[in-house]
């Protein structure tokens, strides 16, 4: 056995690197003609029954708004119900037949299993859930978190929401063939420091939906959502602790990413970016995380510690090998 993993150790790497090398272009071709069969084959919406949780603001509001124009009924959900019926009312001027608004904490798993049951009592039907619904937590290097149950709400929010979510709402979504919509994060993949929980947590959504996209095969659609820096309530407050950072990058529309993210899913796609620059960053993570870890501290770290980053970081580059 020893001997087998050692010929595998020795033998895998560059008998991957060949393969890959060889069928990329035909891989290439074959996701090109997939997009432009999946384009002319969209889902289409209208009169179908979409639940969308953490639908009063953000990412999430947007989407409402696009599912609504073209023409789906919709079940809001969000904690702060108050601040759904705005929303409700949009989202009917823009051509949604149907609206109902429930408040709700996906947190508690109770909350979730309701909000599944009231949309199908209510509509008769559940065709796409999209969750949506996050937050963030106090930005803190992992080193000065002294009580972690203080961060625990983000697990309870941004996983379990939405597994819970996910999990109550399957044997409807498998009798309509429907479609699960998560939002993760590009920091599912991509973690930035002082927000290591929320990257873990996205981390966590990403792996669960990829394992139940295996699960489901066909009878599940499954569009992982991984957008980079949009302008909304909870990146702006973020903007506070990350000032020189965020100065220096272009946050992107959530109308647009709202856009895209439900282009995609009636698509079809299995995951999406937006904005989409990003994902230039991903090769660099892979074959280069010396300089992205080395990067990423520079530039997101507070200013009182970017001295003795500075030092720590670039100082082990002169010492003899």
């Amino acid at each position: 056995m020893d001997a087998i993993t050692k010929l595998l150790d020795f033998a895998l790497p560059p008998l991957s690197l060949l393969l890959f090398t060889i069928l990329m272009p035909p891989s290439l071709i074959f996701k090109l003609l997939m997009h432009v069969r999946k384009s002319l084959r969209k889902e289409n919406v209208a009169n179908k029954v979409v639940l969308i949780t953490g639908a009063a603001s953000g990412i999430g509001e947007q989407i409402a708004y696009e599912y609504a124009r073209r023409g789906a009924k919709l079940s809001l959900v969000d904690i702060r119900k108050e601040n759904l019926a705005a929303v409700s009312d949009k989202a009917r001027s823009l051509g949604s037949p149907d609206v109902t608004i429930i408040g709700a904490d996906v947190s508690k798993p109770h909350d979730c299993k309701r909000f599944v049951d009231e949309t199908v009592n209510y509509f008769g039907r559940l065709d796409h859930l999209v969750n949506n619904a996050g937050i963030s937590g106090r930005p803190v290097t992992v080193e000065n978190m002294r009580d972690v149950s203080e961060y625990t709400a983000v697990m309870d929010v941004n996983f379990w929401g939405a597994v819970n979510a996910t999990i109550y709402a399957i044997p409807h979504l498998k009798i309509s063939k429907g479609r699960v919509i998560v939002i993760a994060s590009v920091c599912a993949w991509f973690p930035l420091p002082l927000i290591s929980i929320y990257n873990a947590s996205k981390g966590a959504i990403v792996n669960f939906f990829e394992t139940l996209r295996m699960e489901a095969g066909s009878g599940i659609g499954i569009t992982i959502a991984t957008p980079g820096l949009v302008k909304t309530e909870l990146t702006l407050r973020a903007k506070c602790e990350f000032q020189d950072a965020m100065r220096r990058v272009r946050m992107g529309s959530a109308s647009e990413c709202g856009k895209a993210i439900v282009e995609s899913a009636c698509r079809g796609d299995m995951y999406v970016t937006d904005p989409s620059w990003p994902k230039a960053l991903f090769p660099w993570k892979v074959f280069h995380p010396q300089f992205v870890d080395w990067a990423c501290n520079l530039i997101c770290a507070p200013s009182s510690n970017k001295s003795a980053i500075k030092t720590n970081l670039v100082m082990p580059q002169h010492k003899a090998e």
